[in-house]
């Protein structure tokens, strides 16, 4: 059992360094990692086993391994089920360490994915453990997969704006911030009759991270608001047109 516990953390730590040259994911070099330490850890046991027992041949202990193996599988599916899931991940899945996901309304940075489990930080500073299973079954959308991505907000101006000058403000407000991506075009289109306004839908590139997406969301709407009221252009509050069938008396009452 010592010299076991010595091969697999000699195993685990010159494998981590071999590895670390080889230009692949370093889930995969992880995985790799792992199932050899695992590996390890199972073919010394059976040795010990059969040191202890000797009466007990490798084909009796493999063959018992395999019961035994039956048995936990069915009493532990879920643990198995989890196993398996991290494994896959590791190997094929196109999220890494410190990229952020969203999952079924959770949204967080992947700190470390374990065989069974993967911490998630989420952007409020909660950490959530997550079955891997989880993250398996359920549509994952790897906001970080890229450095850059679209962010889109709405905005509206009144009926009687010229629509052609607001859509050229409102280009020029938004391509002066500083946090947006330089090699991607901004995209302002007219989108719809609002009830009150006329809806013209911003569309531009900035930082894949959360934060990124707030902050670049923030100096637009500020550019925004600043130039829309420098060339006087209107952003209507909702307005109300009230029709009565007959005429309304009115009767003037003195103070």
């Amino acid at each position: 059992m010592l010299l076991t516990w010595g091969l697999a953390y000699v195993v685990s730590t010159f494998g981590t360094r071999l590895l670390a040259r080889w230009q692949k994911r370093d889930s995969v070099k992880e995985l790799i990692v792992r199932l050899l330490s695992i590996i390890t850890w199972v073919f010394g046991l059976l040795l010990t086993a059969i040191i202890l027992f000797p009466g007990l041949t490798p084909a009796k202990a493999l063959g018992g391994l395999g019961l035994v193996s039956i048995a936990v599988g069915l009493a532990f599916k879920d643990i198995f089920e989890n196993f398996f899931a991290g494994i896959l991940i590791l190997w094929r899945f196109p999220f890494e360490r410190g990229d952020y996901i969203e999952c079924e309304g959770l949204v967080g940075k992947v700190e470390r994915v374990m065989v069974r489990m993967s911490y998630i930080r989420e952007t409020n500073g909660e950490l959530t453990v997550v079955p891997n299973s989880f993250l398996f079954k359920n549509p994952v959308t790897v906001l970080t997969n890229k450095a850059s991505r679209r962010v889109m907000i709405t905005t509206g101006v009144a009926y009687d704006v010229d629509i052609k000058e607001a859509v050229q403000v409102i280009e020029t407000a938004v391509k002066s911030c500083h946090t947006l991506t330089d090699d991607k075009p901004v995209q302002v289109f007219p989108k719809a009759f609002g009830s009150s306004s006329i809806d013209i839908e911003i569309a531009w590139w900035t930082e894949s991270t959360p934060l990124g997406v707030r902050r670049s969301t923030g100096e637009v709407i500020t550019a925004l608001k600043a130039a829309l009221d420098k060339a006087g252009i209107e952003i209507p509050f909702p307005y109300r047109t009230l029709t009565f069938k007959e005429a309304l008396p009115l009767k003037q009452i003195d103070s």
